[in-house]
């Protein structure tokens, strides 16, 4: 079997496993609503540690997201998203309502690297390359919104129809912001000459 067909069985296994505990959770299992969590614990926290730039406030974000997949999950409902992109829909409202009592985004110098299986796609090697510090001080110059699609389409690599869903957009709008955002870091990247 090739690489590209495992990957995908491997995918739709995992989709497949995604969808059997998301049924089960919605009739009340509670070992599926936990593994639920712990699957998407570590992607969630540190999303939502990079969105509001503390482990504190990223902490109890997180609890809070949780709580609500917990209120709301028998209220979900499989559409073209899957069901990460509706955990992350909540943690990214959450975040949102945070920076409107906060009004203030303060960035920490380290920030947890997303665990998971993903290969890591030329953007995101691109920006390891330039530095995580850095990044994060050219990125904290972005609007909201751009910093929001950089960090969902690059950290935590979401398709543009999975990150519109997220941020509740259009795709277009999200290419958009992506282009506005990267234009923007280009020239603020001081380009090295080379002989």
């Amino acid at each position: 079997m090739s690489p590209d067909r495992g990957e995908r069985a491997s995918a739709r296994d995992s989709e497949e496993r995604i969808r059997e505990l998301v049924a089960r959770g919605q009739r009340g299992d509670r070992d599926a609503l936990e593994e639920l969590y712990l699957i998407h614990f570590d992607r969630i926290y540190s999303y939502l540690h990079v969105s509001v730039g503390n482990r504190h406030d990223a902490e109890d974000l997180t609890t809070q997201t949780f709580l609500k997949m917990l209120e709301k999950i028998g209220g979900f409902t499989w559409r073209t998203a899957p069901f990460s992109a509706w955990l992350f829909r909540i943690a990214h409202n959450l975040a949102m309502d945070h920076f409107r009592s906060r009004r203030r985004w303060r960035p920490e110098e380290e920030v947890p690297e997303p665990l998971g299986e993903q290969e890591p796609s030329a953007e995101l090697a691109a920006m390891h390359a330039i530095g995580r510090t850095s990044m994060l001080e050219l990125i904290e110059k972005l609007s909201s919104e751009q910093r929001q699609v950089l960090t969902l389409k690059f950290v935590f690599n979401f398709p543009n129809v999975e990150v519109a869903a997220i941020l509740g957009k259009s795709e277009g709008a999200i290419k958009s912001l992506q282009h506005r955002a990267l234009a923007s870091l280009e020239e603020r990247i001081p380009h090295r000459e080379t002989a």
